[in-house]
């Protein structure tokens, strides 16, 4: 079982505003989220509108920065990368879970706080997705549990799954005292928009992931406070 507080399991995705991702609409979420929310996502078409500053501003009201940027290019690319990036002292980065970008990941981030997660396979893909990509043949979850693994072997501190594989990857040897974050979680009765591998997030949390990320169904409530109380509301029922 995870040592996370109730309320610090539940991650808010801030990149998914009405209207597209900006930083000053993000801003303004998370002022109304108040004390309801201690940790915050933000996302790679966030980061072009003035996510670092709004990501500074967060850290600064004393809130949990998650930047999904999923990195993924050369070694020397990515080391530089991750190393201007943790400067800011986000909390998590995510790059993408090849064991080659892992490890140049976890040179770039040297000494500091800033914890690697790995992405498997995105839950916004399903198997037509890989064929289209030309991945190897194979059930979508075994390759995204062995994805995870390699990613482990290589230093990531932990991996970002859908909750149909968080159970699975828990279960690895390769993942003890790590870290299993899921996106794809939505509350029963919302839609899944474009994430097609879900759960609701006390299906992810007892499946064995740690912290889920969750954003449209919050930030489009009409009361997001209220939204994000009743998903930890949730979780504390477990």
């Amino acid at each position: 079982m995870s040592d996370f507080a109730n309320a610090d399991r539940l991650i808010v995705a801030l990149d998914v505003p009405q209207g597209g991702p900006n930083a000053p609409a993000g801003a303004e979420m998370a002022q109304r989220l108040g004390d309801a929310v201690t940790w915050y996502k933000i996302g790679l078409g966030m980061l072009a509108s003035g996510g670092m500053a709004l990501a500074i501003e967060l850290m600064e009201r004393e809130k949990k920065v998650f930047m999904d940027l999923k990195l993924f290019d050369i070694g020397q690319t990515i080391e530089n990368a991750v190393r201007g990036v943790c400067s800011w002292g986000p909390h998590y980065l995510t790059v993408h879970g090849d064991p080659q970008v892992v490890a140049a990941a976890v040179e770039g981030r040297g000494d500091k706080h800033t914890k690697i997660l790995a992405v498997s396979i995105l839950t916004s893909l399903d198997r037509g997705d890989l064929d289209k990509m030309m991945i190897q043949p194979g059930d979508i979850r075994e390759i995204t549990i062995e994805r995870a693994r390699r990613a482990l072997i290589a230093g990531a501190d932990g991996v970002i799954a859908s909750p149909l594989e968080a159970a699975a990857i828990r279960a690895l040897p390769e993942a003890t005292g790590r870290l299993i974050v899921t996106p794809g979680v939505r509350p029963a009765g919302s839609a899944a928009n474009d994430q097609k591998r879900v759960a609701t997030p006390s299906g992810a949390i007892a499946a064995g992931a740690d912290q889920i990320v969750v954003g449209r169904p919050i930030i489009g409530a009409a009361d997001p406070a209220q939204a994000a109380r009743a998903i930890q509301a949730e979780i504390a029922a477990l």
